[in-house]
């Protein structure tokens, strides 16, 4: 059982939110689902790039000057 928030093809912005062309399409995205494409994300916040959560990070603490 895997949970496609936590999948490496994970994409907010791509078509059924998935970068996988051939995967069918799960519904609930945060739920436990079985799906053979499955292939553990290595970035800190799931369908979130590393550079992108660290710049959003730089943006806050600026903000609020941390």
């Amino acid at each position: 059982m895997h949970c496609c928030l936590n999948c490496r093809f994970y994409d907010r912005l791509a078509p059924k939110l998935c970068n996988e062309p051939v995967a069918e399409n799960v519904k609930e995205k945060a739920r436990a689902n079985f799906c053979d494409y499955f292939v553990l994300t290595e970035s800190e916040i799931a369908g979130f790039p590393d550079a992108a959560a660290e710049e959003a990070r730089k943006s806050l603490d600026k903000l609020f000057k941390k």
